[in-house]
């Protein structure tokens, strides 16, 4: 008997999973909307930031950042340490585009 956690290609999908993936498909959508609101609103950040001559990073920020979410994944039951993760992805990208920013800003006249 085959495994029923599996669905063998050419299978009908069971209308829960098929269910459960377009939920997915749909939370995975808005996330992408998110992130590109959130770098949005970080670029000008960057660009704010070059023009006042500021660092790309802000470190206070960053651990005031971490904090929040950490406290954000408990309350909503998401692991804290995973939170952590995915913050320090996002602010590493963000800190890239800051220097990018800065070196653009820099190289003008």
């Amino acid at each position: 008997m085959a495994d029923p956690t599996t669905v063998a290609q050419g299978d009908a999908i069971p209308p829960d999973l098929a269910r459960l993936r377009h939920s997915i498909d749909n939370i995975d959508a808005a996330l992408i909307h998110l992130l590109a609101e959130r770098f949005k609103a970080t670029q000008q950040v960057g660009v704010l930031k070059a023009a006042r001559g500021l660092p790309a990073s802000d470190p206070g920020r960053e651990s005031e950042q971490v904090a929040r979410l950490r406290e954000l994944a408990r309350q909503a039951d998401l692991d804290p340490v995973f939170a952590e993760k995915f913050l320090a992805f996002i602010v590493a990208e963000v800190i890239r585009h800051h220097e990018a920013i800065a070196l653009d800003h820099a190289d003008r006249p």
